[in-house]
């Protein structure tokens, strides 16, 4: 009668324990060592990862490079960031970087149509905000293989700390090859800024790392100089606390995954 009752009181238990479970992916493990007790381990089923694109990261690829062939070039030294013409200028030199690789390149929906990189949005346009915090609007179909991925500008509505954390959520959405716009309020400077991200977003140690020149500069008998920087790091509050301000905000730019080689393009 005992061992009649154990074993429906196992058949019950592994009953429950079944529908219990259904909710889930289960595998049964092996039993070891003449167990028994059979083992049940939980399946995680994990998020393909999207297809990555060769011609996009062979575009971001070189565009980094160049980055810090002229960083290596400039050996530290600050650089003439004074002229419109001067691409050690921030947003020059963004664009030179961008200017330099592009040929190769093209938008699989566009395949005849040159690369173009979008200018900051002028002054007039960016009001009630502060200019340099976001681009012109290009349209693809005219070259612009970039789209904005993430945008923060300051909302007034809320509290500091409610647009900080939207501040923070923006900057946790960093990739790699982003390019970053912003209009700050920070300790080397204010106004408008350009730089490159070059890694995602890091969550284990709350970082980015970016490329850029002029963010740091100096004036010499009059004339801007500008230090190129390259793999720099720093916490996203940082950033946070140079654009989340009144009329102020940031914008990510990120490149379309449809770019494709250039006929006859150098891969």
């Amino acid at each position: 009668m005992e061992r009649w009752l154990c074993a429906l009181l196992a058949a019950l238990t592994l009953f429950f324990a079944c529908g219990a479970l259904a909710e889930e992916d289960w595998s049964l493990v092996e039993l070891i060592d003449g167990d028994e007790e059979e083992l049940w381990t939980s399946v995680t089923e994990e998020e393909p990862e999207a297809p990555v694109n060769p011609a996009r990261e062979d575009l971001i690829d070189r565009i980094i490079a160049l980055g810090r062939q002229l960083y290596e070039q400039a050996d530290g030294k600050a650089q003439r960031a004074h002229y419109s013409g001067d691409i050690y200028v921030c947003k020059n030199f963004t664009v030179y970087l961008f200017r330099k690789n592009r040929d190769d390149f093209r938008m699989a929906a566009y395949p005849q149509t040159q690369l173009v990189i979008p200018n900051n949005l002028p002054s007039e346009k960016c009001r009630p905000y502060y200019y340099g915090y976001c681009w012109e609007d290009i349209p693809a179909e005219k070259g612009n293989p970039f789209y904005a991925a993430a945008q923060f500008v300051y909302d007034t509505s809320l509290s500091k700390a409610e647009n900080e954390a939207l501040a923070r959520a923006f900057m946790q959405q960093v990739k790699r090859g982003d390019y970053f716009q912003m209009s700050a309020n920070y300790e080397w400077g204010v106004g408008a800024h350009s730089a490159i991200m070059i890694e995602d977003y890091n969550p284990a140690t709350d970082t980015v790392c970016w490329m850029d020149s002029n963010m740091k500069g100096k004036k010499i008998n009059g004339t801007r100089y500008g230090y190129v920087q390259f793999d720099e790091e720093k916490e996203i509050d940082w950033w946070v606390a140079a654009f989340c301000q009144k009329k102020r905000g940031a914008t990510l730019y990120r490149l379309r995954d449809d770019l494709i080689y250039a006929e006859g393009a150098e891969r």
